[in-house]
């Protein structure tokens, strides 16, 4: 059965809202048949003009020439068919059609010509600007490299009027700048590009173009910020738009070119259906160009044998990927080239893809789901054999940096053991002494496993032995016992240590051993005694091991104080208790104590003018600080901490100290800030092999720290990467925030049905927690965004739900506010909403009267009050709403009924208004408000005199305040009086 008219046309606005791509475009032509059947001529044209933009706005843009010529015929046939806007339309995609037979290489150059000379024509007899065919010529010369052409074009097209059929001015903006960005001025690119960025203007594709367009000049610029924020809001507005393949290819080259390829190859894996040959092989070499650079780079970073995404049907590697994609757009670019007669397109692609990478590392925030591409060291030149001299001083080096200490001792003890491995008779050079030291500080670089460190400490101590260091043999043993604890064997460690404690202790009374090594025993013996302690204070032994610990910590600290004099390591030794002091007094819950503890630490290490060798107390500091409430002392001591702390804290520390610096900058409003270090800290987190760890606790608290500052799109991708490493091996608190997060940014992209699963996933979590605040806000939350989304019978699930929780937390004013929105959700139905929704009104409004009866304080009456305000304010509002027409003359039905309606509804605003009054200064932006929407009613009832009273009122309750509500309110009355004054004109 044919559809009617009506019902075509409502099919066709339906497929245009649907995604861009083959499966709309079918819908599209099966349109077109449908309407040639009923004869309808406009309907037709509807029709073919929604089929001709869905073929541009796809991968089968080549299939627009026919239905375009078949609309041109129409018109030459018979003009009066075309009413202004289907002519409009008609002139419109004649620029489509121009433009896109210059992307396809089969079509010859003379066509090209031919149709921009035709649209010329018909632009002119048309009275058309020649704006938009300036636009087009200069494309044609751009493409064919006729540089001097497109000059002279691109000067006619700007000084050309803009018209009709001009461009919108994002999409110009986007083509201009991007002729400066090809010249080599990306200054001017970007000053071009300004307003698009901005948001001043935009389109269905802008700024999603420009967004990407703008990531390497930014990049050249040094505006390396920008950039990531432009990658992590233009990929999101992308990701699912079948036009936008080119663009994903912006995306991948940016990456490739920043030493983000983990990132790239996340983005191709999922866009590699775009691989696929269509009719718009301009965007397919635009695609296979970042490719080719991405595979390119992996394979010269040694990464020729990874497994990558390729084009569907078989499995590929980088460098078979890189020949393979680099073939095709050479023989795609070549095809161009052949029919432009020059070698512009080539050049530009081969341009691109032989790029060299812009800056070694930008970090973007978002965790690629693949394996972190390796930065391998800089290549050189095989390193000479080291000579004897050359092994004796580097082991001087060595033991001076450690005997001072001073920073770079592991370096020096890391460059001994190159050489030592480089020398003919490796190690042998050394002397016996020299051989233990290395086999120790060796065995220090394997404590990630710790069986095997303890085994390598061993064999160094019986290198000590045989160099005749009794005192450093005990040391290493002491050190061995250390890496059992690590290993959790607490017993066998804690018998070593103490074994090897009294031997030093013994050595020490001989004259045979320095204070450094029994302080440095003693240091190991409080560690493998405080790793040792399990359970709780309640548990059985804890509190007589814990007596123990603190004997052992006050032992140290009495050592190495009474030896101060034995040199500065002494400080340090003695600044290493006192910092463990502070960690276990964090772990117990005292973290005041625990910053005396951390402070005292770092003063000791300043004041023998060892800065650098306490980075870690500096941390605990502020964490503790940041603990008690101290913000500007916990980002202080995080400062420090990076700096002095650069040349010897390991990545995992650095990602913890720049994110404790952000969560202490976040404390303190400091947000612009917070967001670097949160990305830092995420950087060096995937740096040390801790993505899903700590660096997913660094995403959470980017993605929150941009969230806070407004960057809902930025926000919304690294809190993406986030949540699934979240999930795994993380608190449901984290969980929970995270979603949460997700979803306001969600919502505040529009994207009000994903923001509601947010939330309602959110709230799955929260619903088993004792305390049910959360869950309920997350209900709420939903059903708001679920009523935003037009899914009225979920929302009002979700309502209901929202506001038995309340009920059940005995939050009056809460549940108040969901009978309210529930109200204007039944108002939209068609059949007994309005009946409902009074129903749901008059109930608020009970129940607000009800709890504010019974309120006990003055903050809980002054919160109700408002409330009830607000519950008879919407009333008046809904009820105007729900009127058809406006108040008119007496005998007007329809005007006579709504003059009721706007009657009935002033009488509850003016009792809203009275209830503000009575409450205090904190009401007065609200009844200001009430106030004036009150003067606006009674100037569509005829009221002016009753209107400018009101709008007075509000004038002097301001007076000449300058902040706050007072300029809007202020402006909104002078609109009152404004509009009274043109009615009793």
């Amino acid at each position: 059965m044919s559809r009617t008219a009506a019902a075509l046309r409502q099919a066709l606005q339906d497929n245009m809202n649907e995604p861009e791509g083959p499966a709309r475009n079918a819908v599209a032509e099966r349109l077109v048949d449908e309407a040639g059947r009923t004869g309808d001529t406009g309907l037709l044209l509807d029709t073919l003009f929604n089929l001709l933009a869905a073929y541009n706005f796809s991968s089968e843009s080549e299939k627009m020439f026919v239905p375009f010529a078949r609309v041109l015929r129409m018109w030459d046939e018979r003009p009066d068919d075309f009413d202004a806007y289907a002519e409009h339309r008609l002139h419109w995609m004649f620029k489509w059609v121009a433009g896109g037979m210059l992307d396809q290489p089969d079509i010859p150059l003379a066509s090209v010509e031919k149709w921009h000379a035709e649209m010329e024509h018909r632009y002119r007899i048309a009275g058309h600007s020649e704006r938009a065919v300036r636009q087009s010529e200069f494309r044609i010369a751009r493409d064919t490299g006729d540089t001097a052409r497109a000059e002279r074009a691109f000067a006619a097209w700007l000084a050309a009027d803009r018209d009709p059929m001009s461009d919108c001015h994002a999409c110009e903006l986007h083509t201009q700048g991007d002729w400066f960005d090809r010249q080599g001025r990306p200054a001017e690119a970007l000053e071009t590009w300004g307003p698009v960025l901005a948001g001043e203007h935009t389109c269905a594709h802008e700024p999603h173009v420009v967004l990407a367009a703008s990531l390497l000049p930014l990049v050249r610029l040094g505006r390396t910020e920008e950039a990531r924020a432009h990658h992590l809001r233009g990929y999101r507005m992308i990701r699912g738009m079948e036009s936008m393949r080119a663009t994903v290819g912006d995306h991948i080259e940016f990456c490739a070119l920043t030493g983000n390829e983990a990132r790239a190859l996340e983005i191709l894996a999922e866009h590699t259906d775009r691989f696929a040959p269509s009719g718009d092989p301009l965007s397919l070499l635009d695609f296979l160009v970042p490719v080719a650079l991405l595979a390119r780079r992996l394979t010269e970073l040694g990464l020729g044998e990874r497994r990558v995404p390729g084009p569907p049907g078989r499995a590929w590697t980088a460098a078979e990927l890189s020949a393979h994609v680099r073939a095709e757009a050479l023989e795609l670019a070549g095809r161009f080239d052949r029919r432009n007669g020059s070698t512009t397109v080539g050049d530009r692609a081969v341009a691109r893809m032989d790029a060299a990478p812009l800056v070694e590392r930008l970090p973007l925030g978002v965790r690629a789901g693949r394996p972190a591409v390796p930065r391998p060291a800089p290549a050189a030149a095989p390193a000479p054999a080291a000579s004897p001299d050359d092994v004796r001083e580097l082991l001087a080096t060595a033991r001076r940096l450690t005997a001072e200490p001073a920073p770079g001792g592991r370096a020096a003890w890391e460059a001994l053991a190159r050489a030592t491995r480089a020398a003919p008779d490796g190690a042998a050079g050394l002397d016996p002494l020299g051989r233990a030291e290395l086999a120790d500080h060796e065995a220090m670089e394997r404590v990630a496993e710790p069986e095997k460190c303890a085994d390598a400490f061993r064999s160094a101590a019986l290198l000590y032995d045989e160099a005749g260091r009794p005192d450093q043999a005990a040391l290493a043993r002491a050190r061995a016992g250390l890496a059992l604890s690590y290993a959790g064997r607490a017993a066998e460690a804690a018998a070593a240590v103490d074994a090897e404690c009294a031997r030093v202790r013994a050595l020490f009374a001989e004259g045979r051993a320095e204070p450094r090594a029994v302080a440095t025993a003693l240091l190991y013996r409080c560690r493998v005694l405080r790793d040792g302690l399990a359970g709780t204070p309640a548990s059985p032994g804890f509190e007589a091991g814990r007596a123990v610990l603190e004997e052992a910590l006050e032992g140290a600290a009495g050592f190495a104080e009474e030896h101060r004099a034995a040199g500065r390591v002494m400080a340090g030794r003695l600044a290493d208790v006192l910092r463990l002091r502070g960690e276990i007094a964090l772990e117990e819950g005292d973290p005041a104590r625990a910053a005396g503890w951390f402070g005292r630490a770092v003063e000791l290490t300043d004041e023998a003018g060892l800065a650098w060798y306490a980075p870690e107390a500096r941390a605990g500091l502020a964490r503790a600080a940041l603990t008690c409430g101290d913000p500007e002392t916990a980002a202080g001591a995080a400062r420090a901490a990076l700096e002095h702390g650069a040349d010897v804290l390991e990545d995992v520390h650095v990602a913890q100290v720049h994110l404790l610096l952000s969560e202490a900058l976040t404390a303190t409003g400091r947000h612009e800030p917070a967001v670097e270090h949160a990305l830092e800290a995420a950087h060096w987190a995937d740096q040390a092999g801790e993505s899903t760890t700590l660096g997913a606790w660094a995403r959470l608290a980017l993605g929150g720290a941009l969230h806070r500052l407004g960057r809902a799109d930025e926000a919304a991708s690294v809190l993406e990467t986030a949540i699934p490493d979240l999930e795994q091996g993380h608190g449901e608190g984290q969980v929970v925030q995270a979603r949460w997060w997700l979803g306001e940014c969600l919502a505040a992209l529009g994207d009000h049905r994903e923001a509601a699963a947010q939330f309602l996933r959110a709230a799955s979590v929260a619903q088993d927690w004792e305390e049910q605040l959360d869950h309920a806000m997350l209900a709420n939350m939903a059903a708001d965004c679920l009523g935003r989304a037009g899914r009225d019978d979920e929302a009002e699930r979700a309502y209901r739900r929202a506001e038995a929780l309340w009920r059940d937390l005995g939050r009056p004013e809460a549940y108040v506010r969901v009978l309210r929105a529930r109200a204007w959700l039944a108002a939209r139905r068609e059949d007994d909403g309005p009946a409902r929704a009074r129903e749901l009104m008059a109930e608020a409004e009970r129940e607000c009267a009800t709890a504010l009866a019974a309120a006990g304080d003055d903050a809980a009456r002054e919160l109700l009050r408002g409330e009830l305000a607000g519950t008879l304010r919407q009333t008046g509002e809904l009820i105007v709403r729900c009127s058809e027409g406006e108040p008119g003359d007496s005998g007007d039905a329809d005007g006579d009924a709504a003059g009721a309606a706007y009657e009935e509804g002033l009488a509850y605003v003016g009792r809203a208004v009275a209830v503000l009054a009575e409450g205090g200064p904190a009401l007065r932006d609200q009844r200001t408000a009430t106030e004036l929407m009150a003067a606006w009613l009674e100037a569509d009832l005829g009221r002016t005199a009753a209107a400018a009273d009101r709008a007075r009122a509000v004038l002097a309750a301001y007076g000449d305040e300058p902040e706050g509500a007072a300029p809007a309110r202020r402006a909104e009355a002078e609109n009152v009086l404004a509009y009274v004054s043109r009615q009793a004109g």
